[in-house]
């Protein structure tokens, strides 16, 4: 274990929680800043780890990324059970579903994709839909199914972690800082999800506003699904992710700026398009309505790597926060021991830096 060199965490969401925890167990002094931690995009994710369905031509990296990140997930949720007794997982499995023609053209365009990079997507027919998931829409015709793809219940994992940093010896902070200069640590690690370009301006960073709705099943109610169901409805993505007591259904997407106003407008799309996959759930109550904000960079691929001999970033991971948690982990930590981790090598900040600036 490495002397008890002192590290600084700005932000935390679940991935700054996470490397917090993670540093403190290999030795760093860890001190974690946030004014309000687990409370921002972590708050309302959907917790869908699923790269390969999201998978299309011309995005190889992310897909790439995303799968390693998978990969790792098992071993990081086992770790993180063993440290605090906390099961993360609420689904295994995710299922696209098609309801049109131009839809199902979509599921073999990214099947055919996904494929060529060596993962597998297996298509399954309409008798097929019906087996897997019986409450589906007579409407859908086509289905993707992804078996190695995984859902986590976003607050269990923040609330896991948050005790996981407990245990560690994470000394939490809950204030916003404004200077990462004015910080005593050694090393720092700007987490900080969209604020984090306020605090570093020339990061390529803006917030994208997303808004999710939960449904909580009401007695009597036929069950939701027992995977995640994803679908495009009059053009529009959805998703439904299970929970032990419904779904979370999202998600809408503006560029709106530092705005997480829930709008009518909002609602009434994610309820329609989720029905229109799930007609049962028209009979769930709409316990809750949220809006968090997306830290996207201009490529769809985060920012992991080092911005100084002092900071690392970590940040701009978009709507995949959740899912790149685990790779992000594990390429700060190496980054922290003078290391890069090569299959996050698509995630170097400095792929923005122009040439002069390399100089």
């Amino acid at each position: 274990m490495r002397p008890r060199a002192t590290l600084a965490v700005v932000g935390g969401g679940v991935i700054g929680l996470a490397i917090a925890w993670r540093a403190a167990e290999t030795g760093w002094r860890v001190t974690l800043y946030d004014p309000a931690p687990g409370s921002g995009a972590s708050h309302v994710a959907g917790g869908m780890l699923a790269p390969l369905s999201e998978g299309w031509p011309g995005e190889e990296l992310v897909l790439d990324l995303g799968a390693a990140s998978l990969q790792r997930w098992p071993d990081f949720a086992a770790r993180l059970q063993q440290a605090t007794g906390i099961d993360v997982f609420s689904a295994r499995e995710s299922l696209t579903v098609a309801l049109d023609g131009a839809d199902a053209a979509d599921l073999r365009t990214i099947a055919d994709c996904v494929g060529r990079q060596g993962y597998e997507l297996r298509i399954i027919d309409r008798a097929g839909l019906r087996a897997a998931e019986p409450a589906l829409a007579r409407s859908a015709r086509l289905g993707l199914l992804a078996a190695d793809e995984l859902a986590v219940d976003n607050r269990a994992l923040v609330a896991a972690l948050r005790r996981a940093c407990a245990g560690a010896g994470v000394d939490l902070v809950e204030r916003a800082i404004t200077d990462i200069d004015a910080l005593a640590e050694e090393q720092v690690v700007l987490a900080a999800g969209y604020s984090s370009a306020k605090l570093w301006p020339r990061l390529p960073i803006r917030p994208v506003k997303g808004e999710i709705l939960r449904l909580r099943r009401r007695r009597g109610v036929a069950p939701g699904p027992s995977r995640v169901i994803r679908a495009r409805v009059h053009g529009r993505p959805v998703y439904l992710v299970p929970r032990a007591d419904g779904v979370v259904v999202g998600a809408t997407q503006y560029e709106a700026g530092v705005d997480t106003t829930v709008t009518v407008g909002g609602v009434r799309d994610l309820i329609a398009d989720a029905q229109a996959i799930l007609p049962s759930v028209a009979e769930y109550e709409l316990a809750e309505s949220a809006a968090g904000l997306r830290p996207m960079t201009p490529d769809n691929l985060p920012l992991i790597g080092r911005l100084t001999d002092r900071v690392v970033v970590a940040s701009g991971h978009g709507r995949n926060g959740i899912l790149l948690t685990a790779i992000t982990v594990d390429a700060v930590l190496a980054q922290l021991e003078g290391n890069q981790l090569l299959e996050a090598k698509s995630a170097d900040p400095q792929r923005f830096t122009d040439e002069k600036e390399r100089r």
